[in-house]
C-alpha cells in the first residue's frame, strides 16, 4: 500500500543515549514512500520505580501515521501504569505476570485509541504494528504485534528472533476465518497484509468476538528471555522495511562487522538504513540497535582492512571511469554492474557492496561532478 516518489528521501532522523549498562543509537528514513508512517521509543530508565529497566520500540504505520505516532507518546505509559503490570511488580516480579501486564497494555491502549476514533466519527482508519524490548535487570521481554521484527545476537549468533504475525500463518488464518474473514493474496480480505496490528478498527468490528479475536488482533506475543551477561551481544528492531530485503543472520553479520569499524551506534545503524535503501527497499525504513557490554568491540585490524576495501574501491571506479575512453564517462550504473562482477575481498558481510554504495558514488560523482543529478535515484537493485 502507498505511493512512491520519483526519488527516495535519504534524509535520516537519528538519535542515541546510554545508561542502565545499555548504548543504543536509532535510524530512521522515509525511502521511497510519499510520506514517513514509522516511529519509535527510546527510553532507558522507567517510571513508576523501574529506574533500571528500559523500553525500546519501533512502530510501522499503515494508511496513515496517527496510531503509530500516538503508541510512539503512549503505549509505555500503558503497559507501566494499567493495576496488571503494577501487580506485578508489588513483589518480586514474576515473569509471567509482567508478560500479562505488557499484554494488558496492549489491549488498553487500543480500546482507547477507538473511543477517540469513535469521538471523531471513525475518520482515523490508519493502523501500525509494534516490535520492541522491555529489558529488566534479570530478563529481555521481547514485545511483538505485526510484521516489525526484533532480533537478539548472543555468543556470535542469533539466539532469538520473533515471528511475523502474517494472515497466512495457520493460526492467524483460523482466525480471521472464525471472524467470517477471509485470506486472498495473502492479505486479510484481500487488503491488509497484517494480521496483528493496533489501530486498524475497520476490521475490527465483528459483534460477538472479543478484541483478541477479531480479523485483526491487538494482542502481542511477549517472549521472557533471561538475561546472560558476558554473552548477550545486540538487539535489533526494525520494520519490515529493513527485513523485506536483509534476511535474519545477513543483518545480524552485518551489524557485527561495523561494530568491530567503529563504537558510533547513529552511525552504524545508518549504514543499515543505507544499505536496505540500495539493496531495494521501496518501504520507509527504521531501526533500532541496543548494544549490551559483550557487543563487538573495534578492531584495529577490522578498521585496517575497512580502510584498505575503501581504497581499494576508490581506485577501481576510477579505472572503470577511464578505460571507458572515448566512449565517454559511463553512468553510476555500469560501474556499479561491473564492481558487482568482480570478486572483491573483505566486502561487509550482509551488506556486501551495497554497503559500500556510498563510498562508490562518492568518489564516482568526486570525478564527474556534473553527472551526480544522475545517481540520487538508481538503487542497487537495479544495478545487477
Amino acid at each position: 500500500m502507498g505511493a512512491f516518489l520519483d526519488k527516495p528521501k535519504m534524509e535520516k532522523y537519528n538519535s542515541h543515549g546510554e545508561g542502565n549498562n545499555l548504548r543504543y543509537g536509532l535510524s530512521s528514513m522515509q525511502g521511497w514512500r510519499v510520506e514517513m508512517e514509522d516511529a519509535h521509543t527510546a527510553v532507558i530508565g522507567l517510571p513508576h520505580s523501574l529506574d533500571l529497566w528500559s523500553f525500546f520500540a519501533v512502530y510501522d504505520g499503515h494508511a496513515g501515521s496517527q496510531v503509530a505516532k500516538y503508541c510512539c507518546e503512549h503505549l509505555l505509559e500503558h503497559i507501566t501504569t494499567n493495576s496488571d503490570f503494577q501487580s506485578a511488580l508489588q513483589e518480586d516480579p514474576s515473569v509471567d505476570s509482567v508478560k500479562n501486564g505488557i499484554r494488558t497494555g496492549f489491549l488498553q491502549i487500543d480500546e482507547h485509541m477507538r473511543t477517540i476514533s469513535e469521538k471523531k466519527h471513525g475518520v482515523d482508519r490508519s493502523g501500525s504494528t509494534a516490535v520492541g524490548v522491555m529489558i529488566s535487570p534479570s530478563h529481555t521481554y521481547f514485545i511483538n504485534c505485526g510484521d516489525s521484527r526484533g532480533l537478539l545476537s548472543r555468543g556470535g549468533a542469533v539466539h532469538f528472533f520473533t515471528q511475523d504475525h502474517k494472515p497466512s500463518n495457520p493460526l492467524e488464518k483460523e482466525r480471521i476465518q472464525n471472524a467470517g474473514g477471509s485470506v486472498m493474496i495473502q492479505r486479510v480480505n484481500g487488503s491488509l497484509a497484517v494480521s496483528r496490528a493496533l489501530g486498524d478498527f475497520d476490521y475490527k468490528c465483528v459483534h460477538g468476538k472479543g478484541p483478541t479475536e477479531q480479523l485483526v488482533s491487538p494482542e502481542p506475543e511477549v517472549y521472557a528471555i533471561e538475561r546472560c551477561e558476558g554473552e548477550d551481544e545486540f538487539i535489533i528492531l526494525a520494520c519490515d522495511g529493513i527485513w523485506d530485503v536483509m534476511a535474519n543472520e545477513e543483518l545480524c553479520e552485518f551489524v557485527r562487522s561495523r561494530l568491530e569499524v567503529t563504537d558510533d551506534l547513529e552511525r552504524v545503524s545508518n549504514e543499515i538504513v543505507d544499505t536496505c535503501l540500495y539493496k531495494g527497499s521501496r518501504d520507509n525504513m527504521s531501526v533500532v540497535l541496543i548494544c549490551f557490554p559483550g557487543a563487538p568491540k573495534v578492531s584495529p585490524e577490522a578498521v585496517k582492512r575497512e580502510a584498505e576495501l575503501d581504497k581499494y574501491l576508490e581506485a577501481r571506479v576510477e579505472e572503470i571511469i577511464k578505460k571507458q575512453g572515448d566512449e565517454g564517462v559511463p553512468d553510476l550504473v555500469h560501474v556499479m554492474r561491473t564492481l558487482a562482477s568482480e570478486s572483491i575481498p573483505n566486502l561487509p558481510p550482509g551488506g556486501e557492496l551495497a554497503s559500500k554504495r556510498s563510498v562508490i558514488e562518492a568518489v564516482y560523482n568526486k570525478l564527474n561532478p556534473y553527472r551526480s543529478d544522475d545517481t540520487d535515484s538508481a538503487s542497487t537493485d537495479d544495478m545487477w
